[in-house]
């Protein structure tokens, strides 16, 4: 028995993508199952997650990001800056600057229009927390900074920081033939450095103002592009003496463009979002649903 129908877009932003719901004009079930039942369909596959709009009484929109687990996420970059164009093109709003409230802190967005369409986003995504206290490592250094790490037969010199997840990234001589599958999962869950797990960046300097990075996302594998995995390896980059403070990052999903502002602190990002389709989700009685492959008990 249909429940309801709900409207979505899936988006995507350099590698990321995401299920968007308008949670303002839309009344939605439980989201945590929604977001089991979403990722178990056939559209969502290859999906990161679910993300849905909804009021806020501190800022423009609120935005909740939910994973293909159900497990409610604290902010992603990427998929921060498609709710941007989501609320602008679906005429949510008319501004082009706006405050995006998040599990992990309040968010800013300047949109550029082009035809009446959102071409480009810039997401200020805070500042890196780069204190062990905030970081979640097992150290007794303040910063975990070009650190030497043995993973398998390789040492690595890793920094750590977060953007209200964790994230680690290292320097390397090549990226491109490099085995991301190898050493990306051994780094992620080496549980007595990084207890909650750990996105991994492996990056190149190409020069002062270009980086090339291959990421590996926990519990993912490695993906065509992240957006805090751009940012952090330009912090890094520059904590180092290895880069200047605007770095164009190439992914494997395109070129991201970064800015770490010396005055604030804060880390921007600018880039595309695409819409990638719309369509419409006929949801049953999520009461029954218990998130196992076929969806529904019977």
């Amino acid at each position: 028995m249909i429940a309801l129908k709900i409207k979505f877009t899936k988006m995507q932003a350099y590698g990321n993508d995401y299920v968007y719901i308008d949670g303002v004009n839309q009344d939605l079930p439980d989201l945590s199952k929604l977001a089991v039942y979403v990722s178990d369909r056939h559209f969502a596959i290859g999906s990161d997650g679910m993300v849905v709009i909804c009021p806020s009484d501190k800022g423009d929109f609120r935005m909740r990001m939910f994973n293909p687990d159900g497990s409610e996420g604290e902010m992603c970059g990427n998929a921060l800056r498609s709710v941007g164009k989501f609320v602008y093109d679906h005429r949510m709003t008319e501004k082009t600057e706006l405050v995006i409230e998040t599990l992990g802190g309040m968010q800013k967005l300047s949109l550029e229009v082009t035809d009446g369409f959102v071409s480009n986003i810039t997401a200020c995504i805070g500042n890196p927390r780069l204190s062990s206290k905030d970081v979640p490592v097992n150290t007794s250094l303040e910063q975990f900074i070009e650190q030497p790490v043995t993973i398998l037969d390789k040492t690595f010199y890793m920094t750590s920081l977060s953007w209200g997840n964790p994230h680690t990234v290292m320097f390397l001589e090549d990226v491109e033939d490099f085995a991301v599958e190898k050493y990306g999962p051994a780094i992620e869950y080496h549980t007595e450095l990084f207890p909650k797990k750990t996105n991994v960046t492996f990056a190149v300097i190409k020069d002062r103002n270009h980086i090339r990075i291959r990421e590996w996302e926990r519990g993912t594998g490695e993906t065509i592009g992240c957006g805090t995995g751009c940012c952090t390896a330009v912090v890094a980059g520059v904590l180092t003496g290895r880069c200047d403070r605007e770095v164009r990052v190439t992914q494997t999903g395109g070129d991201l463009f970064t800015r770490w502002d010396e005055a604030s602190g804060d880390m921007y990002m600018t880039g595309i979002s695409t819409t990638v389709f719309e369509s419409e989700l006929e949801v049953p009685d999520l009461a029954q649903f218990h998130g196992f492959p076929g969806g529904i008990a019977i």
